[in-house]
């Protein structure tokens, strides 16, 4: 099945860390948030990656192209004839990527758009590049497929940034809870798609996925959504990338299922 992922964002609400490379390759941990996203899929067996690349994509390439070398020791014999030697010394991580230019100004619908020539697969998911999650990709692939419509969202019950009170007619409070989650559901991403999709797609590159295209499919019924009540954490802005590399450096990760 083919995993395709969208990192082709400016990533604006975190021009800290964003402002001289692409919001994927911002690092949790000493890699980037893109190799914690694709390290997920690994773990539940999926490795066929198609990348949407668009601000500073050049970046991603360079860091896959030259992957071995960076993440391994290695040993180079330089003068006459090249040999290079990887010493294995990490975890195996064993992929192929597709690294697809779909623009700098292109929206997400119009990146899947671009890739539907990469589709090998007749199912294929569709994902964020900065949002870490411990979500069962079986379960959802296996969600998927039991109810034979055209697209799957995954969708999770978000927790309030604020402290919530209740206060009766004499100021007084009579229920708090810190961050608690809240009532509803809210999409994750983790879209599973059927081939179907791109009839939806009308290879407009300022088409939107989760609008028009997700209405639509909500209209006619063919939207299902997987509810996860795990982990799902999208790093936004700065002060989120401090937290997630926090609870990497406390060894507390959530999203660390592997």
């Amino acid at each position: 099945m083919d995993i395709v992922i969208l990192c082709g964002g400016q990533g604006a609400r975190m021009r800290e860390e964003t402002e001289y490379r692409p919001k994927s390759m911002v690092e949790v941990g000493g890699r980037p948030l893109l190799w914690h996203v694709m390290r997920l899929f690994v773990h539940h067996g999926l490795s066929r990656f198609i990348l949407c690349l668009g601000y500073k994509g050049s970046m991603i390439k360079d860091y896959f192209l030259n992957y071995e070398a960076m993440t391994q020791d290695c040993t180079v014999t330089i003068g006459g004839h090249r040999e290079v030697w990887y010493h294995g010394n990490h975890e195996p991580f064993d992929f192929t990527v597709t690294l697809a230019d779909t623009g700098t100004e292109t929206m997400t619908g119009g990146r899947v758009t671009q890739i539907e020539k990469y589709i090998t697969s007749d199912t294929f998911i569709v994902a964020y590049g900065d949002g870490l999650s411990d979500v069962d990709i079986h379960q959802l692939i296996a969600f998927h497929h039991s109810h034979g419509r055209l697209a799957t969202v995954t969708t999770v019950q978000p927790v309030s940034r604020f402290g919530i009170t209740q206060i009766d007619s004499l100021s007084r409070v009579t229920k708090f809870a810190e961050k608690p989650k809240v009532e509803g559901w809210v999409s994750a991403g983790f879209f599973v798609f059927n081939r179907g999709i791109f009839d939806y797609l009308d290879g407009d590159d300022s088409l939107i996925l989760e609008t028009q295209p997700l209405e639509r499919l909500t209209a006619e019924g063919q939207l299902m959504a997987f509810q996860h009540h795990g982990f799902f954490f999208p790093v936004d802005t700065y002060r989120d990338y401090l937290y997630v590399n926090e609870l990497w450096k406390e060894g507390t990760a959530p999203w660390k299922v592997w």
